[in-house]
C-alpha cells in the first residue's frame, strides 16, 4: 500500500468516521447508516473506496454485507510516522487500540442543549493524559487533507508513446 493512497483515502471526513465506527467490530451498511446519520449511497460509496485501499474488508451473509476494519495499512503509517520521533509515538503501546472511536455527529437537539460541537470555538476542559494520541489522529487527518489537496493540484503526467 502506498502511503499517498492511504492519506488520500482518509483525508475525507466521512471515511474517517466509518473507520472509527468499525473499530468496535464488524458492521453492516445499514448499521453504519444509522450510526453516522449518512445516506446509504454515501456510506456504500465510501466503503468501496476504503475497501479498494485495503482499509476495510467485506463478508457477505445472505443479502447482507458486513464490513470490518483492516489495520495493516494504518499500522504501516504509524511505523512511517515513528521515523519522525514524535513524542506521542515513542511509547510502545499500540496506538490504534488506544484511540477512541469517532464520536457520532452532533444532532440539532444536542446543539440546542448547548452540547460541545467538534470544531466549534469554545473553551474546553484540560486534555486527559492520553490526549497526545487523540491529537495525533486529528493531526494525521489534517495532514492527509493537505496531502490530498497537494496531490490534486499536481499536473497529471501522461506518458507519450514513441
Amino acid at each position: 500500500m502506498v502511503f499517498d493512497d492511504v492519506f488520500a483515502v482518509i483525508a475525507e471526513g466521512t471515511r474517517r468516521e466509518i473507520l472509527g465506527a468499525l473499530r468496535t467490530g464488524d458492521k453492516s451498511v445499514g448499521t453504519l447508516v444509522e450510526e453516522l446519520e449518512v445516506s446509504q449511497p454515501t456510506v456504500s460509496k465510501h466503503l468501496k473506496v476504503l475497501r479498494e485501499a485495503g482499509l476495510v474488508s467485506m463478508r457477505a451473509e445472505g443479502q447482507r454485507r458486513f464490513y470490518s476494519l483492516e489495520t495493516a495499512p494504518l499500522e504501516e503509517m504509524v511505523l512511517w510516522l515513528r521515523a519522525f520521533d514524535l513524542p506521542s509515538l515513542t511509547d510502545t503501546t499500540p496506538i490504534l487500540a488506544s484511540v477512541p472511536a469517532t464520536p457520532p455527529r452532533a444532532t440539532a437537539a444536542a446543539v440546542a442543549a448547548g452540547a460541545l460541537v467538534p470544531g466549534a470555538a469554545e473553551t474546553r476542559p484540560p486534555l486527559p493524559a492520553d490526549a497526545g494520541v487523540q491529537n495525533l489522529g486529528r493531526t494525521v487527518g489534517r495532514a492527509a487533507e493537505r496531502a490530498a489537496d497537494l496531490f490534486g493540484q499536481l499536473p497529471k503526467f501522461r506518458r507519450r508513446r514513441p
